[in-house]
Formats: C-alpha cells, structure tokens, sequence
C-alpha cells in the first residue's frame, strides 16, 4: 500500500489573515484619515454677529461659530479670533471626497 501525504504548500492561514488585516488597517487610515479629525488652532478675521454677555460672537471663513472673550466690538466689526477646529474644515479633505463621490454615483 502506497501512503500518500497532502503538504499543505503556499501561505498559511494565519499569515493570509494577517496580510488581510494590515491591508485592511491601510485602507481604513487612507479613507478615514485621521489627522483631519484632530483639532488645529486657526487665527483668522471674523465677523461680529452678536454682542453677548460672555463675549463677541462671530462666523468664520469656513463658517464656524467662534465666541471672543472680553471683546469690546459691536455687530458688524471685523476683529482676530483664535480657535480650535477640525483640520478637514480648512483644508478641504472631505469636499473633495464627496465630489468624488457625486461622479460616481447614478
């Protein structure tokens, strides 16, 4: 009698979950891109909209409520704020993708 023994020949299955994990890891972190989410402080000009009790409330460039304390301004003036956003409203990472978005869709 002749015994036969199948070899198992190529890439386990372990590695093969591994690759597909790392790859799977890579494609999360380009598509979600995290450091668009992380808070930048921006200083920019804005435009007063109110005069509150807790300071002067504006708008900024991109459209952000910013909120200046001991602002002294009335409705209408253009003064300098600094505040925190995410990175994706200054720099334009997600219109970009939803563009893409819009010439894929039907």
């Amino acid at each position: 009698m002749q015994q036969t023994s199948l070899k198992n020949e190529g890439i386990s299955r372990i590695a093969m979950l591994g690759l597909v994990g790392v790859g799977t890891a890579v494609i999360l972190t380009l598509l979600l891109a995290p450091w668009n989410w992380m808070p930048t402080e921006y200083a920019e000009e804005i435009t007063v909209i109110a005069v509150t009790d807790y300071g002067c409330v504006g708008e900024s460039q991109v459209g952000n409520s910013v909120v200046v304390s001991d602002c002294s301004a009335s409705v209408g003036d253009v003064i300098s704020a600094q505040f925190y956003a995410p990175a994706s409203d200054k720099n334009g990472y997600y219109d970009r993708i939803y563009e893409k978005l819009a010439v894929v869709e039907p």
